[in-house]
Formats: C-alpha cells, sequence, structure tokens
C-alpha cells in the first residue's frame, strides 16, 4: 500500500529521480521546492505529465520553519534531500550553506517530530563527510572529517539526525550515497562536467585528474532511498550506498572518450583545481551494512550508466554552459 510521503528538494537532481521512482511505486507524493518568482520547479516541470500530475508541489525555503512543518503535516515519510550541495559555492558562501543544510535539517527534524503521523524520516547524508579516505573501503565506522564547509554541514545535519533519534525516538534513517550521477546532474559534478565539454569538443578544461570517487548511478540512489525507508533495522544508523569499485578523473575521461568513439585530452583549469587540504583524494565505499539490512546491490555497471547518462546530455546540451565553470 503507498504511502503519504514528503521530498525536500524534489526539484533537483536526485529529488526529481526519487519523486519519478515513487509515484511510479503507487505512492502519494508532496514535493517542497524552493519558491522563485519565475515558478520554477525544478526537474519535476520536465517529468513525464502521469506523474508531474500526481505530484503535490508545496513551495517555500528550508530556513522557514512553518513552511516546513506544513509541508509535512500529514506524511508518513519524509525523504530530506533539500541542500546547498555545491564544494566551490561552500568556500564563497559558507554562511548560506549553514544557514539552508543545518538551520534548514533542524526545521525538517522538529516539523517530524511534532508530527501525528510519521513512520520514517530519511535523511541525505554524503561520502564527503569522510574526508580523504583514511582506509578503504570506507565503512561506516571510518572517521569524519569536513575538508570543505559543505562536507561540515553534512556532518553537522547527520548528528542532529542522530541526537532526534537518540533524544526524541524520532525514526530517523540516513543513508549516504557516494558520488551520485546521471541525468539531470548540473556541471557543478565532475561527470556532467566531462560529458558536456567531451560532446562538444576533444580538449577538456578540468581540475585534478588523479582523485577517484565511487560513482554511483542516479536510479541506484532512488531505489536505495525507497529501500532504507523500508528497513526498520536502519533507524538510528548512517548507512553508505555505492558501487564499490573507485575511478580516477583520468580513467573516467578515458572511459567517456571510448563511448563517444574520439580521443580526448585534457588541459589544466587552475580554477577548478580545488585548496590541497580541502581536496579529498578518495572516496571508496564500504556497503556490508547496506547488503546485510536490506540486500543492496547496484543495479547499473559504470559504463551502462555513463552510456545512458551521455545519451541524456547529448539530447539536452543546452541545458549546459560548456564554456563556463559551472560552481
Amino acid at each position: 500500500m503507498g504511502k503519504r510521503v514528503l521530498v525536500t528538494g524534489a526539484g533537483g537532481f536526485i529529488g526529481s529521480h526519487l519523486t519519478e521512482a515513487l509515484v511510479r511505486a503507487g505512492h502519494e507524493v508532496r514535493a517542497f521546492v524552493r519558491y522563485n518568482g519565475r515558478d520554477d520547479r525544478g526537474w519535476l516541470d520536465r517529468l513525464d505529465r502521469d506523474v508531474r500530475d500526481a505530484v503535490e508541489v508545496h513551495r517555500g525555503d528550508l530556513k522557514d520553519h512553518e513552511a516546513v512543518r506544513r509541508a509535512v503535516e500529514g506524511r508518513a515519510w519524509v525523504f530530506h534531500l533539500g541542500a546547498l550541495i555545491a564544494i566551490p559555492y561552500s568556500y564563497q558562501n559558507p554562511l548560506d550553506v549553514v544557514q539552508t543544510n543545518v538551520v534548514g535539517t533542524a526545521h525538517v527534524l522538529d516539523a517530524c517530530r511534532a508530527s501525528a503521523n510519521l513512520e520514517r524520516v530519511v535523511l541525505t547524508s554524503t561520502s564527503e563527510v569522510y574526508g580523504t579516505a583514511r582506509y578503504t573501503p570506507i565503512d561506516e565506522a571510518h572517521p569524519l572529517c569536513g575538508q570543505s564547509p559543505y562536507a561540515a554541514t553534512k556532518i553537522a545535519s547527520d548528528s542532529l539526525g542522530e541526537s532526534y533519534f537518540r533524544a526524541f525516538g524520532l525514526p530517523v534513517a540516513t543513508l549516504r550515497p557516494f558520488n551520485t550521477f546521471g541525468p539531470r546532474q548540473s556541471a557543478r559534478a565532475i561527470v556532467p562536467t566531462i560529458i558536456s565539454q567531451a560532446v562538444s569538443r576533444s580538449v577538456l578544461k578540468l581540475g585534478s585528474l588523479e582523485t577517484r570517487r565511487d560513482l554511483t548511478y542516479v536510479k541506484d540512489t532512488a531505489a536505495g532511498f525507497a529501500a532504507i525507508a523500508e528497513c526498520d533495522a536502519a533507524v538510528g544508523r548512517a548507512v553508505n550506498i555505492g558501487r564499490g569499485e573507485d575511478v580516477s578523473i583520468g580513467d573516467l575521461v578515458a572511459i567517456v572518450g571510448r563511448l563517444l568513439g574520439k580521443e580526448l585530452r585534457v588541459e589544466t583549469d587552475p580554477a577548478r583545481v580545488r585548496p590541497a587540504a580541502s581536496e579529498v583524494g578518495r572516496l571508496l565505499a564500504g556497503t556490508a551494512l547496506a547488503t546485510e539490512l536490506w540486500g543492496w546491490r547496484p543495479s547499473y555497471t559504470l559504463e551502462a550508466a555513463l552510456a545512458e547518462t551521455i545519451a541524456w546530455i547529448k539530447d539536452n546540451l543546452s541545458t549546459y554552459r560548456v564554456d563556463e565553470y559551472t560552481t
């Protein structure tokens, strides 16, 4: 039987995929999106009409406690994906990121605590909370390290969720995806940055090629959100999901070039190189806990997921400002 669900950040990259998956699974979905004067609902506006028509949209801001309370009211499941997520932006405007990610999460948790119908809260973490790997694969016991203001806000948000579970018995589970990518992602992330440039030219402008990432396809990430909401044993815990394989940015360029059938060359753009003490060198997911709790297994290989992403970006290239560095 379908649940009455709220998705914050529903107009975003992962949020729109999760919203779509929940609607198609028979859930009654309310979407919380940040208000703007254009009445732009992000990627929700680009979903199939049958999905769009099934979604109840609430406009507001996570920093507004009353707006959040109204959105949470009457929901059984709350998926909290709303956040400011760009690491370069967090260098430029750290206080804005704190207000949205930390205070916004506090508003969501407080509204959920006051809701009589609530069954589950799922918070969205990130592999960035671990910083550069001290050992691999990175399991949930790995030390946390805020190497960017963004990462620090997500550590704080995760801790708030744990505190509401321990102090108030709120049924909070935290999903910690590793480097989600796929259709609809902006060029602030590495995969669409590479692909959008690669379909347009043969010389790419990138930062470090040595960093390594565990890249997870967005459809697998959406499935992980749905699964953790159903998993009673995940309440009170943070749980990693990822492919359990990492790839360097340099190797990723080579794979994209092979899929496109062209030879790619990279020029280093100093503006794209993160501060040395802030750059996370390697992320590789340890997913044994997710496998134990609900049988986690990604459905997509890296190459199959990249092929789908390439096809989508080719069809939507006008979405990207290929000649600019997106932060």
